[in-house]
């Protein structure tokens, strides 16, 4: 059996290792950037500090998609000779792909992998079965392994999907996409930050730090939004980020961490609705605390961005996106599905990708199916140990078993049938 490389080829992340590890060796940003003090694009570093402050950014994948063959094959030769050390003419591949992938962008991969690199072989996966194969296989005693069936909600960094899977293969006529990830919660909570207090459209990965370390999903957002307008401590959602200044620190941090996770501790019933008359006064005190902000200063406040942001996934139509809610879209993939097929599907629902990390996420999405359900069926949402890496872990999973060879697609027969037939084998 030759050396298998697997390959999560994310739009925010790759994970790449060798197959039947436990973790991927490299977990890598999947783009190119440069920095302020840089003429030219550099490659992501797994050790070096850089200071990445209004670095701009060159991404080969865009809406999910490949659109940009040259930068990715620049970036995977970068990860196969100086991160992997590998040799692709001595390797098979194991690539994760995005569903419904366009046959010409299925071309232009395969191109890259045989033509431009040399693998001996090549197995193309999608994340939902991969996902469903590492679970099952980690709770052999589960109602989602004895049935072989499971409901994968993946919130990546391009959009989300929501893509039945029987049998370790996706059913392509139930899936549901929701065209919402986390770069479109970085880019809100840009635009949110930059019009409240300072400009940060150009600071993608510092927006990305404070995404993911002050950002959760509210329960109730009528009253977590009465919190938001209280002051003093008795707003639980105030917390202060401090931005790098290039000498001290490279990287922005939270001011005061414990204030920033009081909302989690404290009880629904801490909200009190304010009358008319404290609501008049807080509005003027703000008012006046506007005129005086400095804009000098080297941070900036958030509150109920913090909880506005995730919101996103669940209500879209409040931004005037013509788009289903997650929990809506669900319950539509579910009934795309064959009768006998649905209480196990919502029995069995998985949860994975970076934006399902936010906390209390499965509590709500809990909270929104459940009136949309019938009541003759349960409905169970498991939540992953690390929904980052347990797509590249289900891939390796799937490298070590013992008839992978068999079901890859051969350099020769790729010469021979070429890209489309090739393509056949692998379901999509």
């Amino acid at each position: 059996m030759s050396n298998v490389v697997v390959l999560d080829n994310g739009g925010g992340l790759i994970k790449a290792g060798q197959g039947g590890e436990r973790d991927p060796a490299v977990v890598i940003p999947n783009c190119l950037y440069r920095p302020l003090t840089s003429k030219k694009f550099l490659h992501p570093s797994t050790t070096t500090e850089e200071d990445l402050t209004s670095a701009a950014i060159r991404r080969p994948i865009d809406r999910g998609y490949l659109i940009n063959p040259d930068l990715q094959r620049d970036i995977w030769s970068h990860l196969f000779n100086s991160l992997l050390h590998v040799s692709p003419s001595s390797s098979s591949l194991l690539l994760t792909e995005p569903l419904f992938s366009l046959p010409s962008i299925q071309r232009s991969t395969d191109e890259l992998i045989f033509e431009d690199f040399g693998f001996n072989s090549l197995f193309v996966a999608d994340s939902p079965s991969l996902v469903h194969l590492y679970e099952s296989s980690r709770r052999p005693d589960s109602l989602l392994s004895e049935a072989q069936c499971s409901l994968v909600v993946d919130c990546g960094f391009s959009f989300t999907h929501v893509a039945p899977v029987f049998q370790n293969c996706t059913l392509n006529y139930g899936v549901k996409r929701i065209d919402l990830g986390g770069k479109a919660f970085t880019n809100y909570l840009k635009e949110l930050v930059s019009y409240r207090s300072i400009n940060v459209m150009d600071e993608t990965f510092l927006m990305d730090d404070v995404k993911e370390k002050l950002c959760f999903v509210s329960l109730d957002v009528e009253t977590d939004l009465q919190i938001a307008r209280k002051q003093g401590k008795d707003n639980l959602f105030r917390c202060t980020y401090v931005l790098p200044d290039g000498v001290t620190h490279k990287k922005g941090y939270v001011k005061d961490p414990e204030a920033a996770q009081r909302h989690l501790r404290a009880s629904p019933s801490a909200a009190m609705e304010p009358n008319k008359e404290t609501y008049q006064l807080e509005t003027i005190a703000k008012t006046e605390e506007r005129k005086r902000v400095d804009l000098t200063k080297n941070e900036f406040d958030l509150i109920n961005e913090r909880f506005l942001v995730p919101e996103m996934i669940f209500q879209p139509a409040d931004l005037g996106m013509n788009e289903a809610g997650l929990a809506e879209c669900i319950v539509r993939a579910v009934n795309s599905c064959h009768p006998y097929l649905r209480p196990v599907l919502y029995q069995s629902i998985i949860l994975t990708g970076g934006s399902t990390l936010f906390p209390r996420f499965a509590e709500r999405l809990q909270k929104d199916l459940r009136p949309l359900v019938p009541h003759e069926y349960q409905v169970k949402i498991t939540t992953q140990n690390d929904p980052i890496l347990d797509v590249w872990r289900g891939g390796s999973l799937l490298a070590s078993s013992p008839n992978f060879e068999s079901t890859c697609v051969t350099k020769a027969e790729y010469e021979e049938h070429g890209s489309a037939r090739c393509r056949r084998r692998f379901f999509h």
